[in-house]
C-alpha cells in the first residue's frame, strides 16, 4: 500500500494509545464512586445467570463492544481482523475505526473489510462527523455496505480536531446531518464521542434529532488530545495545547448516567477497565459496555488469544457481579441497589 499522510496518522494513532501514554492523568471515569450492594441471599445459581442484551437489532452474549480504533493501514487490517474474530468467537460486537480513509483512499479499504472473519457479529461502520456532512447519506450508507456494516457510528470530535495540526475547526451542521442519517440511512446510528464524554445538553439535543444510540466515550481512557499533543511538532502551538487540554471532558459514570437520564441507549466507555466497571455502568443505565485500547493493548502482546483471554475475564467479571448482587440477568443491573457517592453524586448534581 502507498504512504500517506493519513496511513502515518492511523499508524500514529495504534502506537500512542497502545503505549498507554496518552492516558487521562487527573481526571479518572468515578466509576468506582457507584457501590453496587452485596447480595449475601442471592437465591440464584450461577448457571442460571443470563448475560445475553439486545442491541442494535442482534443478541450479543455478554453486554460489550470492542469499541472503533482503526483501520487504513497494513498493521490496523491484522488488528481488526484479530478482534473481529474475537467478536465472532464470543458473541460480543466490534466497531472499526474511523472509514475515512478509505473514503479517500478505496485502496485501504481491505484494512476494515473484516466480516467473513466475523460473519454473524455486531458489525459497527464508523466515520467522523464532519465528513458525514461533506460526504452526504448515500455516501455514508455505501461506506457501511462496504464493510457489512449493521449500523454506523457518527463519531463527534471538536477536542481532538482543535489539537491536531490540520485538524477540522468548522462544526456548524453536524447536528442537521446526524438528523437526516437517522432518518434515511436505513441502520441504526451511534453518536459516538472520542474521550471526552457527552454533556446532558447534547443528550438532549441527539435525542430530540431522533438519535437513539450514544457511546459516550468520557473521560478516564484514552485521550484524544493527549495522542494528539503527542503527534505535534515541538514547540508548536498543538502541543501547548494539548498539555492544556490533556485531562479535558466529563467523566464516563457522569456522561453516562447524564445520556440514560436523556432516553437513549447508552454505550458506557471510555476508561472502562474491568466487568464490575460494566456492571457499575449499567446500574446508572447504560445497555452496554464498551472497551478499546485494553483489548488493542491484548492484542498487539499476545495476539488474537490474548485478546480473547482478556474479553473472556471480562464476561467472567460481569457474571460474578450479577451473582454478587442477586441479579439474575444483566438488565436486573438497572435496578439493582447501589450507593452512588462523591465525586460522581456532585457530577450528577450539578450537572443540567
Amino acid at each position: 500500500m502507498a504512504s500517506s499522510g493519513i496511513e502515518k496518522r492511523k499508524a500514529d494513532h495504534i502506537e500512542v494509545a497502545a503505549s498507554g501514554r496518552a492516558d487521562f492523568v487527573a481526571q479518572g471515569t468515578l466509576l468506582s464512586s457507584v457501590q453496587l450492594v452485596h447480595q449475601s441471599l442471592p437465591e440464584i445459581a450461577e448457571s442460571e445467570i443470563d448475560l445475553s442484551v439486545s442491541f442494535l437489532g442482534k443478541t450479543l452474549r455478554a453486554p460489550l463492544l470492542i469499541t472503533g480504533m482503526t483501520g487504513g493501514t497494513e498493521e490496523a487490517a491484522a488488528i481488526n481482523r484479530d478482534l473481529a474474530a474475537v467478536a465472532q468467537e464470543m458473541g460480543v460486537g466490534f466497531g472499526l475505526g474511523s472509514q475515512r480513509a478509505m473514503a479517500e483512499n478505496p485502496e485501504l479499504a481491505s484494512t476494515y473489510q473484516i466480516r467473513d472473519a466475523a460473519p454473524e457479529a455486531l458489525i459497527i461502520g464508523n466515520i467522523g462527523a464532519v465528513q458525514a456532512k461533506d460526504y452526504g447519506v448515500a455516501r455514508i450508507r455505501e461506506l457501511a455496505d462496504a464493510v457489512g456494516a449493521d449500523a454506523m457510528a457518527v463519531h463527534l470530535n471538536p477536542a481532538q480536531e482543535m489539537i491536531q495540526s490540520g485538524g477540522d475547526r468548522d462544526f456548524r451542521g453536524v447536528l442537521e446531518t446526524i438528523g437526516e442519517l437517522v432518518a434515511d440511512l436505513g441502520i441504526p446510528l451511534i453518536a459516538k464521542e472520542t474521550g471526552c464524554g457527552i454533556s446532558p445538553r447534547a443528550a438532549r439535543t441527539l435525542y430530540r434529532a431522533g438519535v437513539k444510540f450514544v457511546d459516550v466515550s468520557g473521560a478516564g481512557g484514552t485521550s484524544w488530545t493527549a495522542v494528539e499533543r503527542h503527534r505535534a511538532a515541538e514547540n508548536s502551538v498543538q502541543q501547548r495545547l494539548g498539555d492544556e487540554f490533556w485531562d479535558w471532558g466529563i467523566p464516563t459514570a457522569a456522561s453516562v448516567h447524564a445520556c440514560a437520564q436523556a432516553g437513549l441507549e447508552v454505550v458506557a466507555s471510555g476508561g472502562v477497565r474491568t466487568g464490575l466497571d460494566i456492571a457499575r455502568a449499567m446500574a446508572l443505565g447504560a445497555s452496554v459496555g464498551g472497551m478499546a485500547a485494553p483489548v488493542l493493548r491484548a492484542q498487539q502482546s499476545g495476539g488474537q488469544d490474548a485478546a480473547a483471554a482478556l474479553v473472556q475475564s471480562l464476561i467472567d467479571s460481569i457474571r460474578t457481579t450479577l451473582l454478587l448482587t442477586g441479579c439474575q440477568s444483566v438488565l436486573d443491573l438497572h435496578e439493582a441497589p447501589r450507593c452512588i457517592s462523591a465525586p460522581l453524586r456532585s457530577w450528577i448534581d450539578a450537572l443540567i
